[in-house]
């Protein structure tokens, strides 16, 4: 299925790119994230399972086991501070 990934911040710079559309098979927003990961070592640390990353499915926050379907967009971010 295709869908749209957006990327911000570290992860932005850290996948090299600010957004993608790709064609996965990945059945919710964790798996998608444990692919993304598997494509090297840049992308396994800025997404790493250790790691405080805020997720969004369709620009709503969302958590790991969020089903994904064709069309969706997916954010990566990670978290803000305010000051």
């Amino acid at each position: 299925m295709n869908i749209t990934v957006r990327y911000f911040a570290s992860i932005r710079e850290a996948m090299g790119s600010g957004s993608e559309a790709l064609d996965t098979a990945a059945a919710t927003v964790g798996a998608l994230r444990d692919e993304l990961m598997a494509r090297g070592p840049a992308a396994a640390q800025a997404l790493a399972h250790g790691k405080a990353v805020r997720m969004a499915l369709n620009q709503d926050m969302c958590s790991a086991d969020a089903p994904l379907k064709a069309g969706d967009e997916v954010a990566f971010f990670p978290p803000v501070t305010g000051g």
